[in-house]
């Protein structure tokens, strides 16, 4: 059977293009360093180290697992130590450690998945989904969409739902993905997507899509897949473009981009 190299994602899709509101945040460099030049060491290196953000919605999201796992420690008084136990979140830095228990102690007083019937929750650590395989006209494509968790409503709506952590606002586009990727995997139910952030208790409004619009994710998705093909060529045939292919947009991104330490580009100071 013949490689499907091609795909599409919502990682993918951020990378291309931002949130509405989070455009200074944006830089197509971090792209190129992850899709493009993420087999050389140092770029490897820094890819295989999480960021504390990072930890911290893959540890509250482990916490969550570990609740549901056994739903006794949702009525034990040390019910949060025991999860926090469980997740190691001893060795985390102190600021992650904060965060999480804060994430936790919100989630031990308001269960929102408990009751529900759960079809799926995922620890967040699986690794990659199973590809769908799109067809867009005469181009094919890997879509993946790592799912955290669905639950079936009373009504038998599947009703996907995201954790998140963090300050951002909620992406809608990351809504319509799941919905697209429940068009394929569940093709006889209806389906509703939502984000819960696990620090601030924020539940959104539930998102929905008409097939119309979902023909239009998939279309964004196939050409974005195919531009990102077309990135990685270029820059495989002269690796000098690399600023070219993947611009650079120094200041407030640098910030908090993991790949600052190795940015010629960046204006973060590192500290030795």
């Amino acid at each position: 059977m013949k490689k499907i190299w091609q795909y599409a994602s919502y990682n993918l899709l951020s990378l291309f293009s931002p949130a509405v509101g989070q455009e200074h945040w944006h830089c197509d460099m971090k792209r190129g360093f992850t899709k493009a030049r993420k087999k050389e060491l140092p770029v490897k290196t820094l890819l295989e180290q999480d960021t504390p953000w990072q930890k911290i919605g893959l540890l509250a999201q482990k916490g969550v697992y570990e609740f549901h796992r056994d739903t006794q420690l949702l009525d034990s008084s040390d019910g949060i130590e025991r999860v926090a136990e469980i997740i190691q979140l001893n060795q985390e830095s102190i600021e992650v450690q904060k965060r999480v228990t804060h994430s936790l102690e919100n989630y031990h007083k308001t269960p929102i998945l408990f009751g529900k019937n759960l079809i799926k929750l995922s620890r967040g650590d699986e690794g990659f989904p199973e590809p769908i395989l799109l067809h867009q006209g005469n181009y094919s494509f890997n879509f993946f969409a790592a799912i955290d968790c669905i639950f079936l409503e009373p009504d038998g709506k599947l009703h996907i739902l995201d954790l998140k952590t963090g300050k951002s606002e909620f992406d809608r586009r990351q809504g319509f993905i799941y919905l697209l990727a429940a068009r394929y995997l569940y093709p006889k139910q209806p389906a509703v997507a939502s984000f819960y952030n696990l620090e601030t208790g924020h539940w959104s409004d539930p998102i929905t899509a008409t097939s119309v619009q979902l023909d239009a994710v998939q279309m964004e998705l196939a050409r974005i897949s195919q531009q990102h093909q077309g990135d990685l060529r270029r820059y495989r045939q002269n690796p000098a473009d690399f600023e070219t292919i993947f611009p650079p947009n120094p200041g407030l991104p640098c910030q908090y981009c993991q790949f600052n330490s190795i940015c010629q580009f960046s204006t973060f100071e590192v500290s030795a």
